[in-house]
């Protein structure tokens, strides 16, 4: 941590949190004792002892901290406490300038005030976020690349099914139901519902199905199935976006559409594996834009609405660098340790949408595509 902060001018990172905004707080110290409700301040220095500041109603999360802990209650005794620690010196805090990158901006702008009244010059911590919050653990690698392979075997199941029961009246939460019940099956716990979609409906990117308004399946109709869960709720997920079509011959458009998500998903990971290969820096915006020139190139460039990719960590949509260029301008360099989603997509309002997406971890032997077996041509009946 110490040549990081070098790297970026900072004598000290100061994690901050306060009911639970900065979740790169809780990955950083591995607290267990529960959210923090009141301020909590705990200073990394490059040099020195590391210092937690914490309401003395609230000192459990950090038993064991290792360093000096100064409980605080009055808002002048938080100050008092926080004025040597910070005087005179650069602070690294997850602040991303103009907001630019949200996901790294955690900190709120009158946290920056206080420590900057209290002699504090605050910079952004986003190499270090990169390297100690956004870092996967050898056991989340594993947990991962299980939750990844039994999700393509669930995606792929559940749309071959589908698309082969197109007259039995199949709506998109009775699959969704499906999908659950198929998923927890495998062993794999969810925190929030897959998204489901028929026809049209696969043009909203994040599209919910809801039962009674939602749409039954159709001869013709294209199939979006994403899903995403882990062996637990605190581990890496795997997160997913498989494609169908409910009939034996999908129309060319419909087949150029997907051949252009799925060459730009490709491109996505090229950028990556060639960047691995030649040693060479890559920032997140850079694999953005390899993948969405392939989908401007074949002249759906404004039908691809978001991103190419997110950070993935111990949060799905994580704190680490995301493969963007169109959102925000995110420049974090991507390295060894991390993991992120590659997803591009095209999106016709009313008519269809089509989405791929696979998951990379870097390791440190290079980077690493899950599921082991990326989808290579849309799920029909007839295969």
């Amino acid at each position: 941590m110490a040549e990081t902060l070098r790297e970026i001018g900072a004598d000290a990172w100061l994690l901050f949190d306060f009911h639970g905004i900065n979740p790169v707080t809780n990955r950083v110290l591995g607290i267990s004792g529960g959210m923090a409700t009141r301020r909590l301040f705990v200073l990394l220095p490059a040099t020195g002892d590391f210092v937690a500041v914490a309401h003395k109603i609230e000192l459990q999360p950090v038993e064991g901290f290792p360093g000096k802990v100064v409980p605080y209650a009055r808002w002048e005794e938080l100050h008092k406490a926080l004025e040597p620690l910070v005087a005179g010196r650069t602070i690294a805090m997850e602040v991303s300038t103009e907001d630019a990158v949200p996901y790294l901006d955690r900190v709120p702008h009158g946290v920056v005030q206080l420590i900057t009244k209290l002699g504090g010059t605050v910079v952004s911590s986003a190499p270090l976020v990169t390297r100690f919050a956004a870092r996967w653990q050898p056991s989340e690698v594993e947990d991962h690349t299980f939750a990844a392979e039994v999700l393509a075997r669930v995606a792929q199941d559940a749309i071959r099914k589908a698309v082969s029961s197109i007259n039995e009246g199949l709506t998109e939460s009775a699959m969704q139901a499906e999908v659950i019940r198929a998923m927890e099956a495998g062993g794999l716990e969810l925190d929030t519902l897959p998204i489901v979609a028929f026809g049209a409906n696969c043009a909203n990117p994040h599209y919910e199905p809801m039962a009674g308004k939602d749409a039954t399946l159709r001869d013709g109709d294209v199939v979006l199935l994403d899903l995403w869960a882990g062996r637990t709720k605190t581990t890496v997920f795997a997160d997913q976006t498989w494609m169908g079509f409910a009939g034996a011959n999908p129309p060319e458009r419909i087949q150029r559409i997907w051949r252009t998500v799925r060459e730009a998903r490709d491109q996505g990971i090229a950028a990556v594996m060639d960047a691995a290969a030649e040693g060479r820096p890559l920032a997140g915006y850079q694999v953005d834009q390899a993948a969405r020139a392939v989908i401007e190139a074949a002249g759906f460039g404004e039908a691809f609405v978001h991103r190419t990719g997110h950070s993935i960590d111990r949060e799905l949509h994580g704190s680490g660098p995301h493969l963007d260029s169109y959102e925000t301008l995110d420049d974090r360099l991507l390295m060894p340790g991390v993991g992120f989603s590659i997803e591009p997509g095209i999106y016709l309002p009313g008519d269809v949408g089509m989405r791929s997406e696979i998951n990379m971890y870097w390791a440190l032997t290079g980077p690493v595509v899950t599921p082991a077996r990326p989808q290579v041509e849309l799920i029909t009946p007839a295969g």
